[in-house]
Parts: structure tokens; sequence; C-alpha cells
């Protein structure tokens, strides 16, 4: 989990909270202005996380939900039945790029943040590092990056994640699965830059 996300010079597009009104179509349309449309690389999402934390478990169920989707177009590494946590991040990291050419891969993971930032979803730039708020050296991941602000940072970090509410963290991977969802449907038909420019035209209006 990367605790504190905000103090690794990642550059976040924006907070969409999951309480938002349209939240998982706000994410699906920050997410496809993100992804390479035509450059033929698989696009990849490695949820990280474990669920022996509630509040780290933000990942794994993401990509549960996402596998329960049937997704076509993107590929999901991460669930609750085959992790991606801090013991194999490393070898599991070796064989995505060994199974698909150059991918463009997004990481996903929880962290913690401000009170007033407690439920919202992020996506940027870069890599996400995940273990960095617990001075664990683990490898960075992705392209961009899609972190939820499941608590707050400060104090006894370990101890407020396995705090953590599960109900918050699980409504937050139903928004964070269904904007990645929707995302897929129009991504492989070549439509995503109709979302893009529709997105373009509410904010001159």
């Amino acid at each position: 989990m990367n605790l504190k996300a905000n103090f690794l010079g990642l550059r976040s597009s924006g907070r969409i909270f999951h309480t938002d009104f349209e939240a998982a179509e706000n994410l699906a349309k920050k997410l496809l202005s993100s992804i390479p449309s035509a450059s033929g690389r698989p696009v990849v999402f490695v949820c990280i996380g474990t669920d022996r934390s509630t509040g780290d478990s933000l990942g794994p169920l993401v990509g549960t939900l996402l596998e329960d989707k049937n997704l076509t177009g993107f590929y999901v590494y991460g669930t609750l039945d085959e992790p991606i946590h801090a013991v194999n991040l490393e070898e599991r990291l070796k064989e995505i790029t060994v199974k698909h050419d150059h991918p463009f891969i997004i990481g996903i993971d929880a962290c913690l943040g401000r009170l007033k930032n407690v439920g919202a979803i992020q996506l940027g730039d870069g890599p996400v590092k995940p273990g960095a708020g617990v001075n664990k050296e683990l490898p960075a991941v992705g392209d961009i990056h899609i972190t939820g602000i499941v608590n707050v940072s400060g104090f006894m970090e370990f101890f407020v994640l396995q705090n953590t509410r599960l109900n918050l963290v699980m409504k937050m991977a139903k928004t964070i699965s269904n904007g990645i969802y929707q995302a897929s449907l129009l991504h492989p038909k070549g439509r995503w830059q109709e979302l893009v420019n529709l997105n373009e035209e509410e904010q001159t209006n």
C-alpha cells in the first residue's frame, strides 16, 4: 500500500469521490484520456494489496470485481484469490512483462491521506510506490496509477489500516471497477475519443 502518495512527487489529475454523481463515468473519462489509444500496447491493471488488512484490501477487491466482469481489451492481475503484495510483487511484475509485450501498466493501490480526502479516488501520472509509508523497498508500479484514500495518515498507519471500515473500501472498489469496466467497453472499439470530446464539451458549456 502506498501510504503517502501525495508526498512522492506523483502528479494527480484530479480527485473523484466515490459518492460523487457519476463517479464511475468520470473515472472512465479520465482513464480513457490517459491510455494510449492507438499504440497497440496491451493495457494491464496491477491491483496491489492484501485481504489480511481491511484498508489494504482495496486493490485485490478491485481485481476480483473486474475478474467477475469478464473484461475485454484489458488485463487484470491481483485478486483476493491471487493477491499481489510485498512478498510477490517483484516476481509478478516480471511475469507480466514476459507475458505482455511492452505493456501499459496501471497500478491500483490504497493510500492514506487527509481527513477531508478520505473516500477520494485519484488518477495520476507516473507509478505508484507500494510500501513507501512502511519503509519497504518495493518496485514502483505503473505508467499511471489509481489510488483510493481509505483512511487518515499521520499516526500509527499500520493500525489505521487494520481499523479501516470494509464498507468504505468496498464502495470505493465498486466505483473503481465500474469505471474501468465502462472504459473497457469503449477503448477496444475506438470510441474512447467520443467520451473525451463529450467531457470537453461539458466543461466549455
